[in-house]
């Protein structure tokens, strides 16, 4: 699992950062990148990285303003000449689906794939299979704008082989079966219980995205206990008047939520292109002397999010 920042600017394009656009690179966990929010030049930005395109299988929106949205009916059009067949879901505000169909109606765009679309209007559980869940959240944002929370399924424990061999149980089909969770009667009508010989469960991980918010009670449920909170900081602190009255939280904001909801490590993004160079460090500072494991985060940054060990 691993965070990839296709774009950490804010409103426009801008000479050192592009408009926002994350992506969550989970080739190991399921051969697959989601990507959150797809602004402007987007599939610009992947073609300086090693992401393909065609492994992008989920495509989540915070909201709809262009820094946003901007990039997304390219994407999705160049999806299509690349090689991609597999079916493609977008999650968003109310509003998304009418956005991309008129953007490729309109440019007369056929893709190769099937496009389907969940439109969020409330809190709610946005996805679930038998490896992560995805629950968003309101944010306060001067439109509709979400927060997304990654859960990932816990991890079957180890196999205890040490202790398996001290039971006298050999090397062969029965280790896969016990893994799995089966029960193994050996040919002397031993019955081994597979719960004897597996491990604790390792815990999966936890990912947090919030979309343009100023600070509200949401955030800290969406963040709490993560492995990774990525939070808006298009302002400093002494901005902090201009940040609420433009529905955007500051640097400072951002790392008192990853403090209070005892997140692991805070990445932010969403950078006003006023902060340029020691200005951006400065947000960094800024940050820290709330809770030190922050960083501001750059254009092509990768934050690997390995498994916690127990």
């Amino acid at each position: 699992m691993e965070l990839e920042f296709l774009g950490t600017g804010a409103g426009s394009p801008a000479r050192y950062r592009n408009v926002t656009s994350i992506a969550l690179k989970l080739l190991d966990e399921r051969n697959a990148v989601w990507l959150f929010d797809v602004g402007e030049g987007t599939q610009q930005q992947i073609l300086r990285t090693t992401i393909r395109p065609r492994k992008v299988e989920k495509i989540f929106i915070t909201h709809l303003h262009g820094d946003h949205i901007f990039g997304l009916p390219g994407f999705l059009s160049s999806r299509s000449f690349q090689g991609g067949d597999q079916p493609l879901t977008i999650y968003g505000p109310k509003g998304i689906r009418d956005y991309v169909q008129t953007s490729l109606r309109v440019s007369d765009t056929r893709l190769t794939y099937t496009l389907k679309f969940v439109e969020l209007t409330e809190n709610t559980k946005v996805f679930e299979d038998d490896t992560f869940r995805v629950d968003c959240q309101t944010l306060d944002h001067r439109i509709a704008s979400f927060g997304y929370r990654v859960v990932e399924k816990d991890h079957t424990g180890e196999l205890l082989v040490a202790k398996l061999q001290a039971a006298g149980v050999k090397p062969g089909p029965e280790y896969g079966k016990i893994k799995a969770g089966q029960d193994v009667t050996l040919a002397d009508g031993t019955v081994v219980p597979s719960s004897d010989f597996i491990g604790p469960a390792q815990k999966g991980r936890i990912v947090t995205i919030l979309g343009d918010t100023r600070r509200t009670a949401n955030a800290y449920t969406l963040a709490a206990d993560a492995d990774v909170l990525v939070h808006e900081s298009t302002f400093g602190q002494a901005d902090g008047r201009i940040a609420h009255n433009y529905y955007h939280s500051t640097s400072t904001q951002a790392a008192e939520v990853a403090k209070k909801a005892h997140v692991k490590q805070l990445l932010l993004t969403h950078i006003s292109a006023r902060y340029v160079g020691k200005a951006a460090h400065e947000l960094q500072s800024e940050a820290r002397q709330v809770f030190p494991h922050t960083r501001v985060m750059k254009d092509f940054d990768q934050i690997p999010i390995p498994l916690q060990k127990n």
